[in-house]
């Protein structure tokens, strides 16, 4: 058995061969191939497939659910959007009202007052007439008098004489007057 050589060992001289690729382990190598490949196929298939599947589920749910909290938050912006609109709109119309209000206010206190400040105005005026009238009254007996006077002193200044009665020459000036 001198010639015999061990497995481990390499023939003198020669070389020895890849060990997967030798003739006479590829038997067991095929053999542990197919162990290992159904030891790996039930641990996947059994502890890890299983803890990817709950992994990929809770994310699938929890995605889910995030996806259904937006929506329901993006449901209740809408809604506050629409309300503050609303709301907006409705002050806008509030105060459009109390514009209005006050702008009729504003001008029904200026007619009032227009009015007050016409009757004011209308009493100084027929005042102010009833004066006027007073005065051309009297300057109208002044100039009768005035009048009566200078015919008398014109009168006297031609004929040289005095006019016989102030009566006379008032009547006469009421006369002429009256043309």
């Amino acid at each position: 058995m001198a010639n015999e050589t061990a497995h481990t060992e390499v023939p003198a001289g020669g070389h020895r061969e890849f060990p997967p690729f030798d003739k006479q382990t590829f038997p067991s190598q095929l053999l542990w191939l197919t162990l290992t490949f159904v030891a790996l196929y039930f641990l996947m298939a059994r502890i890890a497939l299983p803890r990817i599947d709950s992994i990929l589920q809770r994310r699938r749910a929890r995605i889910e659910g995030d996806l259904a909290e937006a929506l329901r938050l993006k449901e209740q912006s809408d809604v506050a959007i629409a309300s503050y609109e609303k709301a907006l709109a409705d002050a806008r119309s509030r105060a459009q009202a109390l514009v209005n209000d006050s702008r009729q206010r504003q001008a029904a206190e200026a007619e009032t007052a227009r009015k007050a400040l016409d009757a004011t105005l209308n009493a100084r005026i027929a005042e102010a007439e009833r004066g006027i009238a007073q005065t051309k009254s009297a300057a109208m007996v002044n100039v009768r008098g005035i009048a009566t006077e200078a015919a008398a002193a014109i009168v006297e200044r031609l004929i040289g004489i005095p006019p016989a009665s102030p009566d006379v020459v008032a009547a006469a000036v009421a006369e002429a007057l009256k043309r």
